[in-house]
C-alpha cells in the first residue's frame, strides 16, 4: 500500500523592477493580508513549472508579457504559515505590455515604490523576500522555530 506523501504548496512572485523601483500591488477585498502589499503573485497550478507560473500570474495580475529568459529565479523561502509553503522569488526588468490592474476585486492599488523608501504595511514574509534580494540571500527559512 503507497502511503500518502507530504505535499507543500508552492507560490511565484514577481519583483517587477523599474530603475531602483519595485512595483508593489495593495491587496484588497481577498480574506488575506488585505490592506497591506505584496508583488505580483500566485500559486503554482498542477503540471506547472515555476518561471510559467510567473508568466501566468503577471499576464493575470498585470497584463504584461514576460519572456522566460527575462526571469530570473534570486531566492527561494521556505515558509511555514498555516500550511508549510515553498515561495520562489523572480525578478523581471524587461517585459511587453502596459502594466494595469486586471483584479480590481482584488487590488486597490499598483504602483512603483523606490526600493529604499517602501511602504510599511508590506506582508512580513514579501518584506523580508525584498531584503533577502537586496542582501543577496538566495534562500530563507520564514516562521520557524528553533
Amino acid at each position: 500500500m503507497v502511503k500518502d506523501r507530504f505535499k507543500v504548496i508552492a507560490a511565484v512572485h514577481i519583483f517587477l523592477l523599474k530603475d531602483d523601483q519595485i512595483l508593489l500591488l495593495r491587496r484588497y477585498n481577498t480574506g488575506y493580508e488585505d490592506g497591506n502589499y505584496s508583488v505580483l503573485a500566485g500559486h503554482v497550478d498542477g503540471g506547472e513549472d515555476v518561471i510559467t507560473a510567473a508568466q501566468r500570474e503577471a499576464l493575470e495580475e498585470a497584463g504584461i508579457t514576460i519572456s522566460k529568459k527575462d526571469l530570473n529565479i534570486v531566492g527561494v523561502m521556505h515558509r511555514r504559515a498555516e500550511e508549510e509553503r515553498i515561495d520562489f522569488f523572480l525578478t523581471a526588468k524587461k517585459w511587453t505590455g502596459d502594466i494595469i490592474n486586471k483584479e480590481p476585486d482584488k487590488c486597490d492599488e499598483l504602483a512603483w515604490y523606490p526600493l529604499n523608501n517602501l511602504p510599511e504595511n508590506i506582508i512580513p514574509y514579501v518584506q523580508q523576500a525584498i531584503e533577502n534580494y537586496q542582501d543577496g540571500q538566495p534562500f530563507d527559512l520564514y516562521g520557524w522555530t528553533d
